[in-house]
């Protein structure tokens, strides 16, 4: 019978370190923004000292959110993915083709944390609540789109640049431009970084007529698009920056995070894929994390 450690496993419950904190960048963004406009337009009548349990409420509700959507996107992707992985060296010891978790199994996980995820937004508020069919749509469909074209890394980025202007909706019920950039910056960042992780399999995908970037380009190409893809991305936190008139820790933790992306892009050659997961994972949870610090930092003590 798998354990909880397998589903934690099937999801790759670590990689939760990517949009998670871009996430809590837009719901510290909205407390600023709920508390600079007006604090009685969310919580009414309301004493002050119920000011901070109001948000720290909505916060457990926006967690449930992201970690109900990225475990129902993950192991779909791994189901409707099985037969695939079981044919991939790489990817054969996944839990659906190696037994461990049956098919089955996977897709009743899928169900039960799409519906978290719906009960959740319900008690978050009605922006949410109506947007969030969409958001399911758009994650789900991601697993799709590897089967009919190359542009399926962009539409990872879009599933995951939901976070940070989704936990922003989650406070304020309203969209606003500086959030949606770092939703923008979080499109180009994902799509860059998992057009590196799809190297390792672009022989495969060829084979079996699947579609990604290093397939349709070749290696030298595809981290082109990747370093153009980092560009913009690059551009939309300076851009937010700028707008936001954030203070020198901003600039600080977007020079760490910039210099990530330099670093992940340097150790990976199209002839040398030995260091992909560390420019994956390593050098992404870092960018991410940091990142996320220094912003939430500046937006907290010096804004």
């Amino acid at each position: 019978m798998p354990t909880v450690k397998n589903y934690l496993s099937l999801i790759k419950f670590s990689h939760t370190i990517f949009a998670l904190p871009f996430a809590m960048i837009g719901f510290v963004l909205g407390i600023k923004t709920v508390d600079e406009f007006n604090k009685s337009l969310l919580i009414g009548k309301l004493q002050l000292n119920n000011f901070w349990s109001f948000f720290a409420i909505k916060l457990l509700l926006v967690l449930v959110c992201m970690v109900s959507a990225r475990s129902a996107a993950m192991a779909f992707n791994r189901y409707l993915d099985r037969n695939f992985d079981s044919k991939n060296p790489r990817t054969a010891i996944r839990e659906i083709p190696s037994g461990i978790i049956a098919p089955n199994s996977a897709l009743r996980f899928v169900i039960v944390n799409c519906l978290i995820f719906i009960t959740a937004t319900f008690f978050i508020n009605d922006i949410c609540l109506y947007l969030s069919p969409i958001a399911l749509l758009v994650i789900l469909f991601y697993s799709y789109t590897k089967r009919f074209t190359a542009l399926c890394h962009l539409v990872l980025g879009i599933g995951l640049s939901l976070a940070p202007i989704g936990a922003y909706l989650a406070i304020t019920g309203a969209f606003s431009f500086i959030p949606l950039l770092f939703s923008f910056a979080v499109i180009f960042w994902v799509s860059g970084f998992d057009i590196i992780y799809a190297l390792q399999d672009d022989e495969f995908d060829k084979a079996y007529k699947l579609h990604s970037i290093p397939a349709a380009l070749g290696k030298k190409k595809a981290l082109k698009v990747s370093e153009l893809l980092h560009f913009f991305c690059t551009i939309c936190v300076i851009w937010a920056g700028w707008l936001g008139s954030f203070s020198w820790l901003y600039w600080l933790g977007v020079c760490i995070f910039i210099a990530m992306l330099v670093y992940q892009h340097s150790i990976v050659k199209p002839n040398d894929l030995s260091k992909v997961n560390i420019a994956f994972m390593t050098a992404n949870g870092i960018a991410s994390v940091v990142f996320a610090v220094f912003v939430i930092a500046d937006l907290l003590i010096l804004a």
